[in-house]
């Protein structure tokens, strides 16, 4: 019995012997261990905290690109459409031939109508040379009617004159021939003499009130010759501008007929094709849309990430289409506003239930290396994980705002 004890107790010493050699074994470890891991977590844990202390994401960010949606602008049957869904087109290529056949019998009238309208201008024209030559006459009958009544009175004065000289003549032979100083032959010469005169005298006055009404007819006529000559005038204005209408119906017909082919604005794809030959179009119906090869990346990041961000600073982004590569940018620019503030109804903060929200500002991210190299083709709508740093920039600066940023959004 006291040899069972004995073997018990030597049992027990042996395990405490060897549980105190593994708890000194397991110290020994991990006095070695511990500044190893610690070492290692230093070294593995900076980086990482670097990075997080100088990058910024989101996974509020996607893929944007020029998309060009086409939409004719004349109404009409289609009779072509010599493009498919995400075929590749240059600038100026076909994309839908609507029919010409209305807009070139439009063209036609339009162009008869312009005729019509020129030789109406021409025969106004006309008109208004023939005027012009009216006019010219009768006032050239009115200065010669004008030149003959000057005429008239000068020869008024003259026989006046003469009639004077005359009838005193008369009047002294009158009272010479009493007094038998002149033959009674020398007396009535100088009678009829002075009849004579006065007959003259009173012609040539009659002929001063002929010339009068000559010269009231005249001017009248010329004024009914000018008279005319605005009417022929205005009718020239009224048929120039019916020409310029008749012009401008042909300008547009010859649009409208340009407008029947329907022709890309840029190189790239086509997609969202919704029609075929034979469709009966409206004006602004949306036919087609023609997307960019050119690609960038709106991140909407919140605005206490944005205090940093600078244009230029490099961009790693991460497409979910493509796990595991990663693609080169650059910050482009940032949106003056938040995505908020352009919505469609911006927020009314002004009223009592008002609730801060953090706001997203959209930032434009470039690709540094052209769509589809290397065999990734990015589309617009895919959805991208941007990583911008902040620490690129002059002297740090990216990095202090960044810190700065961090401190606000904590408070």
């Amino acid at each position: 019995m006291s040899n069972e004890n004995m073997s018990n107790d030597a049992a027990s010493k042996l395990k405490r012997l060897a549980a105190k050699r593994k708890s000194l074994g397991s110290r020994k470890t991990l006095l070695v261990l511990g500044p190893v891991v610690l070492v290692l977590a230093v070294v593995l844990g900076y980086p990482l905290y670097v990075r997080i202390m100088t990058h910024e994401s989101t996974d509020d960010a996607f893929v944007e690109a020029h998309v060009v949606s086409m939409s004719p602008r004349v109404a009409g049957h289609v009779a072509e459409v010599p493009v498919h869904d995400n075929q590749w087109v240059e600038k100026g290529d076909l994309l839908v031939q609507v029919d010409r056949r209305p807009f070139e019998v439009a063209l036609d009238v339009a162009k008869a109508r312009l005729q019509s309208a020129d030789a109406a201008r021409q025969e106004a024209e006309a008109e208004v040379a023939a005027a012009r030559s009216l006019v010219v006459q009768r006032n050239a009958a009115l200065s010669s009617n004008r030149s003959e009544l000057d005429q008239a009175r000068a020869g008024v004065d003259e026989y006046a004159a003469g009639h004077n000289r005359d009838e005193n003549d008369f009047k002294r032979m009158d009272e010479m021939v009493e007094a038998g100083a002149v033959s009674r032959q020398e007396y009535d010469h100088a009678r009829a003499q002075a009849a004579v005169s006065k007959a003259k005298l009173l012609s040539a006055r009659k002929k001063i009130d002929t010339q009068s009404a000559q010269i009231r007819q005249a001017v009248a006529s010329a004024q009914a010759a000018e008279d005319g000559l605005r009417q022929a005038q205005a009718v020239v204005d009224k048929r120039v501008a019916e020409a310029r209408e008749a012009e401008a119906e042909v300008r547009q017909a010859e649009l409208n007929l340009s407008y029947t082919r329907i022709t890309a604005p840029c190189a790239g794809f086509v997609t969202k094709k919704a029609v075929e030959p034979g469709t009966y179009v409206q004006v602004g119906q949306q036919l087609l849309a023609v997307v960019g090869r050119d690609v960038w990346v709106v991140a909407n990041f919140k605005e206490t990430q944005i205090s940093g961000m600078k244009p230029g600073q490099s961009v790693d982004i991460e497409v979910d289409a493509y796990p595991g590569v990663t693609f080169e940018g650059h910050v482009d620019s940032i949106q003056r506003g938040t995505g908020s503030r352009f919505t469609l109804l911006p927020p009314e903060n002004a009223t009592g239930n008002f609730i801060k929200v953090v706001q997203r500002v959209p930032v434009k991210i470039v690709l540094n290396h052209p769509n589809g190299e290397g065999g990734y083709l990015l589309a617009p709508g895919m959805s991208v994980i941007p990583n911008v740093d902040l620490a690129d920039g002059p002297a740090g600066d990216g990095l202090a705002g960044a810190r700065t940023g961090r401190e606000t959004a904590m408070q």
